[in-house]
């Protein structure tokens, strides 16, 4: 057998997780570990070009793991400090850590967890569903599913994904980007999870109404903080919503269904948090918190770990 390209350790092995990780088995080229709960034998990828079938090495206690070239950080923001113990073992100097989570604060999340390894942010905007704890469907939902920033870090995570169906993106202005994803989140999550109905609702009048005055508040707040964004982004932003699958949900959705907590602190929390930093009202958003926040409550007892 030839030696692997790089080792990899994807850590939360949800949807987003399940889809990166049974590619880059599929690709063929890399050591590849997930780190879970329960074992797993195989993962089975639903894509919109084909299915594919692979086995899949599976840890499950983190005294196993050891240092990797790769971190695939793929759980749910509001569990990033349950990943700690994997994280201190599977990192070293020379790894890189692959944030492949929502929000606008990669770095300042996982620095305190990772010791000297290296952050590198990434934009997620591909759909994945969890369809059982071995399959899951991935729905590409623009011309691109993940962004990074053009420098060395982020050309070399583009160069693990050779070889995989995952389309890149490189950008010289990646807290744009970051805050134009946060505006889709800003109203595609929340707007999901409280009607407990999956993007065709979004063809409502009504709700189109709505979202446009939310991304207008959030788009203010995201100017503020030194993202460029178009005077019409709101309007560009609800278009783009409007073209992905009417049956495609959302991770608040789906944690909504299942009784999980939401990641709602780093997706509709950062826009208000930045409202307040700003100086800035953002009553709309805080009201989206405030409803989120006593859904996700009711969930609490359930586990956050990956």
């Amino acid at each position: 057998m030839e030696k692997a390209d790089s080792t990899i350790a994807v850590v939360g092995f949800g949807s987003i997780g399940g889809v990166v990780a049974g590619s880059l088995v599929g690709a063929g080229r890399h050591d590849v570990v997930v780190c879970v709960r329960q074992p797993l034998e195989r993962l089975i990828v639903e894509r919109p070009s084909d299915t594919i079938e692979v086995p899949i090495r599976a840890l499950t206690d983190p005294a196993g793991a050891a240092p990797v070239d790769w971190v695939l950080l793929c759980t749910k923001a509001h569990q990033t400090p349950s990943t700690a113990p994997w994280l201190a073992q599977l990192c070293g100097p020379a790894t890189r850590v692959a944030v492949l989570q929502n929000g606008i604060d990669h770095e300042a999340r996982l620095k305190p967890l990772i010791g000297p390894a290296t952050v590198v942010p990434t934009i997620v905007y591909y759909n994945g569903e969890r369809l059982a704890a071995d399959r899951v469907r991935f729905r590409q939902a623009g011309p691109y599913d993940i962004a990074v920033r053009d420098d060395p870090d982020g050309r070399a995570f583009a160069q693990l994904l050779a070889g995989t169906p995952m389309r890149l993106l490189f950008s010289d202005d990646f807290a744009t980007l970051a805050w134009r994803k946060l505006l889709i989140n800003s109203v595609a999550n929340p707007i999901t999870a409280l009607t407990l109905q999956r993007q065709a609702v979004f063809r409502r009048d009504d709700i189109q109404e709505l979202c446009l005055a939310v991304l207008r508040e959030a788009a203010a707040v995201g100017r503020a903080d030194g993202a460029h964004l178009a005077p019409d982004e709101p309007e560009q932003m609800l278009s783009l919503l409007l073209t992905y699958p009417p049956e495609a949900g959302t991770s608040m959705y789906f944690d909504r269904l299942a009784g999980r907590p939401f990641e709602v602190d780093a997706l509709t929390g950062a826009i208000v948090a930045a409202g307040d930093r700003l100086d800035l009202p953002t009553p709309l958003n805080r009201t989206l918190l405030t409803l989120l926040h006593a859904i996700g409550d009711a969930h609490s007892s359930y586990s956050s770990e990956p």
